[in-house]
């Protein structure tokens, strides 16, 4: 028999892949002018940089929160919260990127049910973790769409594409991907039985499909991950301007997408390498130099050190035993 992968030497490559990388991305972008424009960064913008992104968090974990007393559970606000800031603690220490921070949401949820009710609660509690990660992602998708295709002037050269067509096809694709969450009752209904929804995890999901407030949820769903998106991008969009990078709304929109995609790869610890990389490549066609791109990502990756630094403080909170309705 194989000897089964040791998780102390995967988590050890993981670190060692980020640091390489982010080594890498410093000498292509010259680390002498990254730290001359940090050291020049103006303290003002981070400081709303850092609000906006602590602001995001909070509406996510309300949004996560509103998703799992749809599916059934009864959290409060301040355990969600706490939880949630929990999360980013891991991600920022654990190699895997959004995972570790993700299971933990999911199990404390669990638990927290347990003590509750007697009915047990790990479907619900891993489908409201899992949903709520999907809903940012498709919103954060959206709006990088809706970004490439106002800044299409600026991408159409560096995609080999005509401006107009690579504008239609971004607006279509949009359409499309914002149109799939609708369509998911009907894709679901293949999952009931003679009327009677499977028991599982797949019949959870399908059981909260099919009731009666699913649109008015993904309504809610869809407004509260654009609220956070949009202070995701504006807390990105002020580690720019602190370091004096002036571009367009709809290029910090466009260009989040695959800076937070690529902080979310598996592949390091808390995104450091994989998020400096993509920053200068997005950044790359809206004329922004290499050091400066870099520069964003790392402020970027501070605002979580420092939401990490809560999520720590958070550990030593004590646990409540009861849920409020």
């Amino acid at each position: 028999m194989k000897n089964a992968p040791n998780p102390h030497a995967k988590a050890l490559w993981r670190i060692l892949l980020g640091l390489a990388l982010l080594a890498f991305v410093l000498a292509l972008a010259d680390l002498s002018r990254v730290l001359a424009l940090l050291r020049q960064a103006r303290w003002g913008w981070i400081a709303a940089g850092l609000a906006a992104g602590i602001a995001s968090n909070l509406v996510s974990a309300l949004r996560w929160r509103a998703l799992a007393r749809w599916l059934g559970c009864a959290p409060s606000a301040a355990d969600v919260c706490r939880w949630y800031f929990q999360g980013i603690s891991l991600n920022a220490l654990l190699p895997g990127a959004v995972v570790g921070g993700d299971v933990y949401r999911a199990v404390q949820l669990h638990r927290a049910e347990s003590e509750r009710t007697e009915r047990p609660g790990a479907a619900a509690a891993g489908w409201s973790v899992l949903l709520d990660r999907l809903s940012g992602l498709w919103m954060l998708c959206a709006l990088g769409g809706l970004g490439a295709a106002v800044s299409a002037p600026a991408l159409a050269p560096w995609a080999r594409i005509a401006p107009a067509l690579l504008a239609a096809l971004a607006l279509a694709g949009t359409a499309l991907w914002l149109a799939l969450p609708w369509a998911l009752p009907r894709l679901l209904l293949g999952v009931a039985i003679d009327g009677a929804p499977r028991t599982g995890w797949l019949g959870t999901l399908a059981e909260a499909a099919q009731r009666p407030g699913f649109g008015a949820q993904l309504g809610w769903q869809s407004l509260a991950s654009l609220a956070v998106q949009a202070l995701s991008a504006a807390a990105l969009a002020c580690g720019g301007l602190a370091l004096g990078v002036h571009i367009g709304a709809a290029a910090w929109a466009f260009a989040m997408a695959p800076v937070f995609l690529m902080a979310a790869l598996p592949v390091s610890v808390g995104g450091w390498g994989t998020r400096e990389a993509a920053a200068v490549a997005a950044l790359a066609p809206f004329g922004v130099a290499p050091a400066a791109a870099v520069g964003v990502g790392m402020i970027y990756g501070l605002y979580g050190l420092a939401q990490a630094l809560l999520g720590a403080l958070a550990f030593g909170l004590p646990a409540r035993s009861k849920f409020d309705s």
